[in-house]
């Protein structure tokens, strides 16, 4: 039996960048005592959601991907044998700036990023084209220790093609890094990525952050990070409201098992679906 344990890491972050690294750091090493093989961490993990307001100066907080930050994940992939997924806010040159995500291998190499592709711009706190370029990687699949892995970033779950492509790519494992709140998708986050998990036969490992960023936002980051099985199961939740390490055995076996069941890979038709792209308003 192909098993993965994997982990979540859910966090209160508003806090300075070299505060929240430094206890994030804390975090993935509860993972590795738990025997994770494999960790992905919430959205911008390295400090508040800064895109509750429209200020320049959180430009500077961005960094390359051969910055710092990374380095030092990478550090703690090797140390730990251990996968990781590392969300982070991506400066390309000054003044091109994405919300990007790398994935580490447990030798410390990197061996890929996905930058997020549908970037939100929805009051009153996800005001996020101020600050990022829409994505231009696609929907990468890489091949690493703990499994076939793809990533969507928070707002990309909204929308069903970018699951397929993962699917379709052959993904066992798709995380979906995210910063959301309660007034605005608390209804859709058990809704949409359970479909996403079914109709493309892959487990999904969804993350979100905790607790409420004064003065940038008063709304309440609701946490119930989870782990999703291919038949739209949820078989592990994270608290609401507290920092939290979920750790899960992910049966890889299951995606051929239930692939096989229902055959929505193979009844695809995908010659009549050429509308989806036209110019459609």
């Amino acid at each position: 039996m192909a098993t993965v344990r994997a982990a979540l890491i859910q966090a209160h972050a508003n806090m300075p960048k070299e505060e929240a690294v430094k206890k994030h750091e804390g975090l993935i090493a509860q993972a590795a005592a738990k025997g994770a093989k494999i960790t992905c961490l919430q959205e911008i993990f390295h400090g508040p959601y800064f895109c509750a307001e429209q200020d320049p100066k959180w430009y500077d907080t961005a960094e390359p991907d051969d910055g710092p930050t990374v380095s030092r994940m990478r550090e703690l992939a090797k140390k730990h044998n251990m996968v990781l997924v590392v969300p982070f806010y991506e400066k390309a040159q000054t003044g091109v700036y994405y919300n990007t995500a790398v994935v580490i291998e447990n030798d410390g190499q990197v061996i890929g990023k996905y930058r997020k592709t549908h970037i939100p711009h929805v009051g009153p706190c996800f005001w996020e084209k101020f600050y990022f370029k829409p994505g231009n990687l696609g929907y990468p699949v890489w091949d690493t220790s703990a499994g076939r892995v793809g990533i969507m970033i928070c707002y990309d779950r909204h929308f069903p093609e970018p699951a397929r492509a993962l699917g379709l790519k052959g993904a066992e494992l798709v995380f979906n890094p995210s910063a959301t709140v309660k007034s605005l998708s608390r209804y859709l986050w058990e809704l949409e990525q359970p479909a996403h998990a079914v109709a493309n036969g892959f487990w999904i490992g969804a993350i979100n952050r905790v607790g409420i960023e004064k003065p940038l936002n008063d709304a309440q980051f609701y946490g119930s990070s989870y782990f999703c099985d291919p038949r739209g199961r949820i078989i592990g939740k994270a608290s609401e409201t507290e920092d939290e390490v979920l750790v899960c055995d992910l049966d890889l076996d299951m995606i051929r098992e239930v692939r096989n069941t229902w055959q929505f890979i193979r009844d695809r038709r995908p010659e009549t679906y050429s509308e989806l792209v036209g110019a459609l308003p």
